[in-house]
């Protein structure tokens, strides 16, 4: 399984943002208007989730490296910690790959649409016809 890169929600938000012809963050105050019941909220969410994850994964990291230090000692409880650490990044990173692929297949199967081309103003039609007489509606 490939690796995503680190800046998997800045591509995702690129997308959305060509996709939508706005900057992503009109999008986001657009998408607040509705957030339930539209593509661009369900988009929006995802990348929240995304960026979320990324985050998360960036400060366990972190967290990681300050644990297991060589200069420190580990201990039973140090080890406790260093353990959790690698769990929430497992998680974090599970949940990375998951909203990466699904908002990156969404996207693929998305497209703009062009605008209409600009026609010219319609002409006024002529007045219809008049309409052919009926004929005598029978009675019994």
């Amino acid at each position: 399984m490939s690796q995503p890169s680190a800046s998997d929600s800045q591509k995702i938000a690129g997308r959305i943002e060509d996709l939508y012809a706005k900057p992503l963050a009109d999008l986001e105050a657009l998408a607040d208007l509705n957030p339930e019941g539209s593509m661009l909220a369900a988009l929006i969410s995802g990348l929240t989730d995304l960026q979320f994850a990324e985050r998360n994964i960036a400060f366990q990291l972190q967290r990681l490296r300050e644990l297991a230090h060589p200069e420190r000692q580990i201990g039973s409880v140090e080890a406790v910690h260093i353990l959790d650490c690698a769990r929430r990044i497992a998680d974090s990173v599970a949940t990375r790959d998951v909203y990466a692929k699904t908002l990156s297949g969404v996207l693929a199967s998305l497209h703009r649409v062009p605008a209409p081309a600009a026609s010219p103003e319609p002409v006024p039609a002529a007045a219809p016809a008049a309409a052919p007489a009926r004929a005598a509606a029978r009675t019994r």
